[in-house]
């Protein structure tokens, strides 16, 4: 069992070309799967059967997992199945038939664009609402952790003088909002991005998104005075031995990890008093935006990188709402 699991996980990284959390979680799945198969008296992957994956998968239903979840494990055990009869690890591909649950796809939360102006304008804006450091030192600060650091008084007084590094941090912070609304990139991609992917005459980005699939995408003014101003006056602040040419910084000097972006995000909106945000959230706005305004879905497709139009239409459902929302209460007859 062992080998299939490890000659599975090397198939999805070198042949299928996952990405390393697709792979993580299918192997999950399938360590999950394999391990319940030996429970039922399994012994070799060639001991699958059709009941063993139905019993697998109704176990995971009993113990509360989201109908998401169920899906993508009936996906992965599709894959490991095929992949398997390939190999000749099993004689026939005994997960064909399985057939996948159903999913309620629910509508993302999606900011106005007031909303999103007040976002990505916080930075900055009111220096003691800007709680939180980012994994440097305590004065490296950014939103998660409250007020009172150097350059903050406190409790409404003067300021004392800011510290360069403070500084720096909310030029980035202003930069990062920027452009991942902007872009409406996913936020590992513009964690990934160098400064050598940043076309500054063009205004666009190269991003490198799933499936190490690249794509170009345009900025915007805002976005670009940013970026501009971090790479001129916050980047060269943080830089260390350890920055190589990443585009956004830690307040150690290396790259800056999606995990603390998020983090910068949900700070940002929580302390200018938004509903709950994420940079997947500042995603699922600028593409409804781009839409409300008159954008093509094959543009928007593309802008996002979607594989298949299916991924983007969620976002139309999102203007339809609107466009209801908006009629129900302008309408006389509504």
């Amino acid at each position: 069992m062992r080998d299939a699991v490890d000659g599975f996980a090397a198939h999805l990284a070198q042949v299928r070309n996952r990405s390393a959390h697709t792979v993580r979680a299918y192997v999950a799945d399938v360590v999950s799967l394999l391990d319940h198969a030996v429970r039922m008296g399994c012994t070799a992957p060639a001991d699958l059967d059709l009941g063993v994956l139905r019993s697998w998968l109704a176990k995971q239903r009993t113990t509360g997992a989201a109908s998401s979840s169920s899906a993508r494990r009936a996906a992965a055990a599709r894959t490991f199945s095929g992949w398997a009869h390939r190999s000749g690890l099993t004689a026939t591909d005994v997960a064909a038939p399985l057939a996948t649950p159903k999913t309620r796809r629910e509508l993302p939360v999606v900011l106005r664009a007031d909303q999103v102006a007040t976002l990505v304008e916080a930075p900055g804006r009111d220096r003691s609402a800007a709680p939180g450091h980012d994994g440097g030192s305590p004065q490296h600060r950014s939103p998660g952790d409250g007020p009172g650091g150097p350059g903050h008084s406190g409790a409404g007084g003067p300021s004392a003088q800011v510290d360069p590094a403070d500084e720096a941090v909310l030029v980035r912070d202003r930069a990062l909002l920027e452009l991942l609304y902007a872009t409406g990139a996913r936020i590992s991609e513009v964690c990934g991005l160098d400064t050598t992917d940043v076309d500054r005459e063009r205004r666009v980005i190269r991003v490198l998104g799933k499936g190490n699939r690249e794509r170009t995408v345009p900025y915007g003014l805002p976005a670009q005075r940013a970026v501009d101003r971090w790479l001129a006056a916050g980047r060269p602040e943080l830089a260390g031995p350890d920055s190589g040419r990443a585009l956004f910084l830690g307040a150690r000097g290396g790259r800056l990890h999606p995990t603390m972006a998020r983090r910068i995000v949900a700070g940002y909106a929580r302390a200018a008093g938004l509903p709950p945000t994420s940079p997947h959230g500042l995603r699922h706005s600028a593409a409804t935006h781009l839409l409300d305004g008159g954008a093509d879905l094959r543009a928007v497709q593309e802008l996002l990188g979607h594989s298949s139009l299916a991924s983007t239409q969620i976002y139309t459902h999102v203007s339809v709402e609107r466009l209801r929302a908006a009629y129900r209460q302008a309408h006389p007859r509504a």
